[in-house]
């Protein structure tokens, strides 16, 4: 499901949001590969971990495990939707990785000068 951006902010905190918004349109296509690798691999780690706290919450909603804190859960979709949201941000970013592999493998390609086998002679 799509969020829009002031759904987006809503869901996420400030360090949250700002590895989210990195990976919009066209900042994402601005980063270096470096920067790409690291931003996927933080937004991943949070994306688990939303993905561990929603689990939790609708587990102790269901009443199948003990409430682990000051208060038991009562709503989880906060945490759903904040694992949509991260989600969706490794999802771009995965495509901005594989965009930019099949450039460059469209580059190696071309750029290597020797033309295609011709298959008739076969």
């Amino acid at each position: 499901m799509a969020h829009t951006r002031k759904d987006e902010a809503r869901a996420l905190d400030a360090e949250e949001r700002d590895l989210v918004e990195k990976s919009h349109h066209p900042g994402v296509q601005e980063l270096s590969q470096g920067e790409l690798t690291d931003l996927l691999k933080l937004v991943r780690e949070r994306r688990d971990r939303a993905q561990r706290l929603a689990r939790q919450q609708r587990r102790e909603l269901r009443g199948k495990a003990a409430p682990r804190g000051a208060t038991p859960a009562t709503d989880e979709t906060g945490s759903k939707r904040k694992l949509e949201v991260l989600a969706m941000a490794v999802r771009r970013l995965n495509g901005e990785r594989d965009r930019r592999a099949r450039k460059n493998a469209r580059a190696a390609m071309h750029g290597n000068g020797a033309p295609a086998p011709d298959r008739r002679d076969a």
